[in-house]
């Protein structure tokens, strides 16, 4: 099974894809779509091409996009949520069935810990893949997206799409 990972945001929505084999996971890319100065509109639909793009290149059968968490800034909660939707659309579009975690409960899974800082994160993302650099940390949260998915896939999959 391939999972891919989305870390939401504005301005870098992070990636990681993996591949699963019984309790194996593989590494296969990570990275950002970085938005550019825009207009907001322009960024959000940045976003769903980068992801749409990601989706052609690596053809995943599961995805799981990390949801918002509470923001101090209303203004910033809701634009970190429209990148979100700018990003399941894709996902959905592509036929591609998503779950959805809370960010702590990725850091629970993948740290052991629901309140890990970014940089333990990192470290058992490259532990865990066994990888030679350390991701950026929004493809580190994205790929913790993924593998925490893997390790809980069979209560997470909120089918909001098959693909055929």
């Amino acid at each position: 099974m391939r999972v891919i990972g989305i870390d939401p945001g504005s301005r870098v929505t992070g990636f990681g894809v993996i591949d699963a084999e019984g309790t194996k996971l593989s590494y296969i890319a990570a990275g950002g779509i970085h938005t550019t100065n825009g207009s907001f509109v322009h960024r959000l639909s940045e976003i769903y091409r980068g992801v749409v793009e990601i989706i052609d290149r690596y053809s995943p059968d599961r995805a799981v996009v990390e949801d918002v968490f509470q923001a101090k800034n209303p203004q910033s909660a809701l634009k970190l949520g429209q990148a979100r939707g700018a990003a399941i659309a894709a996902l959905v579009g592509a036929e591609i069935e998503v779950a959805e975690y809370a960010p702590r409960r990725i850091k629970q899974a993948v740290v052991g810990t629901g309140g890990a800082t970014k940089e333990q994160v990192q470290y058992m993302v490259r532990l865990l893949l066994e990888l030679d650099m350390t991701p950026s940390t929004d493809a580190s949260d994205a790929l913790a997206a993924a593998i925490c998915f893997c390790h809980s896939a069979s209560s997470a999959v909120r089918p909001l799409s098959r693909r055929r």
